[in-house]
């Protein structure tokens, strides 16, 4: 069954794209169209688009030449580490808001450590557009 795919994609000439840097990119370098080149080829787990990778950040080193897994770019970052952040807690009714300290570098929707600077607690939240992090229990 397996070779039967494989000859029908042969005979349709219908590969998949795959995204790929054109030069080793950095941890947390943002990706634009002119780092990126598009090939042949089927890598599943990997962007078959430019239009969905250019934008993001690295989230890891992204060599030349090779496919860009899902995991290895994220939105880019809007907390740094030891930025001091608002924090929101608000559940059955109770709002809480104070500042904090990120612990970690975050975008849009990532979940990361804050440290309450009054309590000095850990605490996890997600980074909301503005620039805050949302408590969660």
């Amino acid at each position: 069954m397996r070779w039967f795919f494989i000859l029908m994609l042969m005979a349709t000439g219908s590969y998949a794209d795959t995204v790929m840097p054109t030069r080793t990119l950095r941890p947390g370098t943002l990706i634009t169209a002119s780092d990126l080149t598009v090939r042949d080829g089927v890598h599943p787990g990997m962007f078959d688009r430019v239009s969905d990778v250019v934008g993001q950040e690295a989230r890891m080193a992204l060599y030349a030449g090779r496919p860009i897994p899902f995991d290895a770019i994220g939105a880019p970052a809007i907390v740094n580490r030891n930025q001091i952040v608002p924090l929101f807690f608000d559940a059955g009714g109770l709002s809480i808001t104070t500042e904090g300290r990120a612990l970690e570098r975050g975008g849009v929707g990532d979940r990361v450590r804050v440290m309450n600077l009054s309590s000095r607690a850990t605490l996890f939240g997600f980074v909301q557009e503005d620039g805050s992090i949302k408590v969660t229990r």
